[in-house]
């Protein structure tokens, strides 16, 4: 048991037995009057904190609306503390809980006027309320209409939300290409690729990736993969084309993507390039061995794509070598010695 779970223990044990304590001494009624009594006072100075915080503030309108609940708690205090007028003790509690009731209700529906709250969706869209009207048919669970709402409003990334809530994918992906046309944020596209995904339409889906993909070139092997699934050898191969280049750029900056440029190369066919990076990716592995002998997996893989048998079963010798000193390593230091009796 964690120390906060035996604090909240002890303190809960401490409670109790102070109310059995004070049941056993002063009868049942005297805990009621201290539970009371300690419950409105406490009430009312949070109650007086924020009418002061408001008076400070000079918010007027709020600090009005503070006044009456903190001179009820405070007048429950008294009552309570006094053991008189229980009736009316009893009247401000339910006051409260009423209040309560009536506040939750009302953060509900936090963007509606007291009026419209009491009116349908149908008759606040009539009366051009979108806004409230698409609250309304959200609250209801028929986001088609909600998504109408927010489209009148102009607001269409809350359209897409609910087209998506309704399972309109294909509403919310057009809607994405239509934010990327007027915003030209890459992101849109990213987002209607996924909902055209999702509405099944794998060659919008497409689309969408390519034309992010224009801008953001490290997914045009994602593109190709695409592609292929649908059968378009030709898209496929400009894809692939366009991922080369990319990573051929990549791979001058940093040697690890020469493994991209080979793959890819003798994915299209340039078995002359495939070697070339092949070749390059070896040489990037063999450097960064010398201070980290984990690359002899790579080497070894590199030595494969390479067509050096001999040499792939050596690099993995090193490397089984590397891994079982790291396995040995954790042993030892994960193997305490074990205590002796009467330790």
């Amino acid at each position: 048991m964690d120390k906060l779970k035996a604090y909240i223990i002890g303190f809960v044990i401490l409670v109790i037995a102070i109310a059995v304590g004070i049941i056993y001494k002063w009868g049942f009624w005297m805990l009621v009057r201290i539970v009371l009594g300690l419950g409105f006072l406490g009430m009312t100075l949070m109650l007086g904190f924020f009418l002061a915080l408001t008076l400070y503030a000079e918010s007027w309108k709020y600090a009005g609306l503070l006044v009456i609940p903190t001179v009820l708690s405070a007048y429950a205090t008294y009552l309570s503390i006094t053991w008189q007028k229980l009736k009316i003790v009893g009247g401000i509690i339910l006051l409260f809980a009423l209040g309560l009731v009536f506040g939750i209700w009302y953060i509900s529906e936090p963007d509606l006027s007291l009026m419209d709250r009491f009116r349908s969706a149908e008759s606040l869209e009539k009366s051009g309320k979108y806004k409230a009207a698409a609250r309304k048919y959200e609250k209801k669970g028929n986001y088609s209409k909600a998504a109408e709402m927010y489209e009148k409003l102009g607001w269409m990334e809350s359209a897409a939300w609910a087209y998506e809530k309704a399972e309109k994918y294909e509403k919310a992906a057009e809607i994405y290409e239509q934010l990327y046309e007027k915003e030209k944020d890459t992101y849109y596209l990213k987002e209607a690729h996924e909902y055209w995904k999702k509405a099944g339409n794998m060659e919008r889906a497409a689309k969408a990736l390519e034309r992010y993909a224009n801008e953001e070139p490290w997914f045009w092997e994602d593109v190709a993969k695409l592609y292929e699934e649908l059968g378009n050898e030709e898209k496929a191969k400009e894809a692939w084309e366009k991922a080369l280049e990319y990573y051929k750029g990549e791979a001058q900056e940093e040697g690890v993507f020469w493994e991209d440029v080979g793959n890819i190369a003798k994915k299209l066919g340039n078995e002359e390039l495939a070697k070339e990076a092949y070749q390059k990716f070896l040489e990037y592995c063999l450097k960064e061995a010398e201070e980290d002998p984990m690359w002899w997996k790579h080497i070894a893989e590199a030595y494969e794509y390479l067509g050096e048998k001999e040499k792939v079963e050596e690099a993995k010798k090193k490397y089984e070598e590397y891994r079982q000193k790291i396995m040995k390593s954790n042993e030892e230091t994960s193997n305490f010695p074990e205590e002796t009796e009467g330790s």
